[in-house]
């Protein structure tokens, strides 16, 4: 039988290793995953999975075991890809104007999106609450209580996002002539 996720959660954060190696075979898929879903593209996703890793063992002391493992993870997840948007959005803004280089990873980025399949370009204009809910919901099949929790938000507000996200998604469809 398979320790729980929470023991060894408790484990890891007293400085067990096993314990903390165990827990990222378990879920290092599941992390990158969300990311992906959060993120859109497999570098950043890889990035942002890695520093998610790295700092796990620290956040590890934060864990009351007040919810499953599992849904503190993905909360840990939704707040890190917060954080790294914020942190590229103001790069962007600093680095605004600053020369060809700048020019340069701008075009790069515009070549990357125009890569991505339509869904994926979609969704990444969706508002930033909009593609978390999704990335749960669907992409980490959760259910919508199980996503509220995560979010931080009542299941009623779930709904509603995803009610919205597939008005959007359809506004859209239209508006590109794939409807």
């Amino acid at each position: 039988m398979q320790t729980p996720d929470e023991a060894l959660a408790i484990a890891a954060a007293g400085g067990d290793r096993d314990a903390f190696a165990a827990l990222l075979d378990r879920h290092y898929d599941r992390i990158f995953g969300l990311c992906f879903r959060l993120t859109g593209t497999r570098a950043e996703a890889e990035d942002l999975t890695q520093d998610i890793c790295c700092a796990l063992p620290a956040k590890l002391g934060s864990f009351r075991q007040q919810a499953r493992f599992t849904t503190w993870l993905y909360r840990v997840t939704v707040n890190a890809a917060h954080d790294r948007r914020r942190r590229v959005a103001t790069h962007r803004r600093a680095a605004d104007g600053w020369g060809d280089w700048e020019a340069n990873r701008r075009a790069g980025i515009a070549e990357e999106a125009e890569a991505q399949d339509w869904l994926a370009t979609t969704m990444a204009r969706l508002t930033r609450e909009l593609r978390d809910t999704v990335a749960l919901t669907l992409g980490e099949d959760l259910s919508q209580k199980e996503a509220a929790e995560v979010l931080g938000v009542s299941e009623g507000t779930v709904a509603w996002r995803m009610s919205e996200v597939k008005k959007r998604l359809r506004e859209m469809a239209r508006a590109e002539g794939m409807l």
